[in-house]
């Protein structure tokens, strides 16, 4: 369906169109209700599979940075999601990432979490979701496919305006946490800082 002679302009301008999609779908309360959650929590369990972990991941490290309580969950055997979320409990958040095709893996470990009376927030794609059912708070993102890859601009947006809204309520903590952390990049020579 897309034009090949144009394919840049084609998938640039889809993405936009989820984007905007993504705005008028999705539900403030959800994301209001979505950032108090993590802030109260005594735990913060991240949790994306297959396409959805570089997502969990880009938000697992900044949420890292602001927050002392925050597990990112790896995509790794069945078993071992499990005995990653098996402390979970009534008090702690279960954020899961999920789109199409629906990992199973994330579905079973949604239900435990559920199980344990524990916050459920989902990043996903509609109320068709199988882990939909299970949230408390549901930011639904478009990320429907221009080929075989999904489109993650949509969700990305979302776990960015995630990332800032929890910051702007952190931010006494976080110009101490980055005073510290600039201190430790300089000393260690983390980052290069150019040629004068």
């Amino acid at each position: 369906q897309i034009d090949r002679g144009n394919i840049l302009d084609a998938v640039l301008s889809a993405d936009m169109d989820k984007l905007r999609s993504t705005i008028d779908e999705v539900s403030k309360e959800d994301f209001n209700r979505a950032v108090d959650a993590i802030l109260k929590a005594e735990t913060v369990y991240i949790v994306g599979m297959r396409s959805s972990t570089s997502l969990a991941s880009f938000l697992g490290f900044y949420l890292t940075l602001l927050l002392d309580n925050v597990r990112l969950i790896h995509d790794t055997s069945v078993s071992e999601v499990y005995e990653q979320v098996f402390r979970i409990h009534e008090g702690d958040v279960f954020l899961g990432i999920s789109f199409p095709r629906y990992s199973k893996r994330i579905i079973n470990a949604v239900e435990f979490a559920s199980s344990q009376h524990a916050k459920i927030i989902a990043i996903t794609d509609s109320e068709a979701s199988p882990i939909a059912p299970y949230a408390g708070s549901r930011l639904f993102a478009k990320s429907d496919m221009a080929s075989f890859g999904d489109s993650l601009v949509a969700p990305l947006s979302i776990v960015d305006a995630l990332i800032v809204a929890i910051s702007r309520r952190k931010q006494r903590e976080l110009e101490r946490v980055f005073t510290r952390l600039e201190n430790i990049w300089d000393e260690y020579e983390v980052y290069d800082k150019g040629r004068i």
